[in-house]
């Protein structure tokens, strides 16, 4: 059997036509996806952040007062093993009051070689407190997403260089958190 040329373009336009609506729902759904991705609504620029987050953590216990506090650095992903709060001597009470009655604290350390802008980030709600020589550094920013654990909260600090620096975290949830440290840009 042989199509009349009159034909083709009706059948074309059979097989064309399905294609096409199932190649714009494909896209239309890689379009809600990418909306939905709470983690990409940050303001920041927090590539970086994400891709240490996608990376491999580095176990590490929280200290349980300043003595027993680990050191940690700058552009590592951690996972820091946390104390039930009850457990753990903060330097300075923290910046906020727990919601809850069970919650997790720890203790770390931090020196960094350059002074400037320094962004802490976790991956669930807790309370970041940053401490030097007995006072508290008051953050310059903060932003968090509801829905997204990589990261779930960042907080900007104005950071000085050559100066041991410790990490309050508190009021967590969970009895282990991730953390990193990175310079602002």
């Amino acid at each position: 059997m042989t199509l009349s040329c009159d034909r083709r373009p009706a059948l074309l336009q059979t097989i064309l036509r399905p294609l096409g609506a199932l190649l714009a729902l494909a896209l239309a759904g890689e379009g809600a996806l990418a909306a939905d991705d709470s983690c990409a609504t940050f303001t920041w620029d927090v590539g970086q952040v994400r891709a240490l987050f996608a990376s491999a953590a580095q176990s590490i216990r929280a200290g349980h007062d300043s003595a027993s506090a680990p050191m940690l650095a700058a552009d590592q992903l951690y996972q820091l093993q946390l104390a039930p709060q009850g457990q753990v001597v903060m330097l300075l009470p923290p910046g906020k009051t727990a919601k809850f009655a069970d919650t997790y604290a720890g203790l770390a350390r931090l020196q960094l070689a350059r002074a400037g802008s320094y962004r802490v980030s976790i991956d669930q709600g807790a309370w970041i407190d940053v401490v030097d020589d007995g006072r508290m550094i008051d953050s310059s920013d903060f932003q968090g997403r509801p829905g997204c654990s990589a990261p779930h909260k960042i907080v900007q600090y104005l950071l000085p260089a050559a100066h041991e620096l410790v990490l309050q975290v508190s009021g967590a949830a969970a009895p282990h958190l991730h953390l990193t440290i990175t310079a602002v840009d």
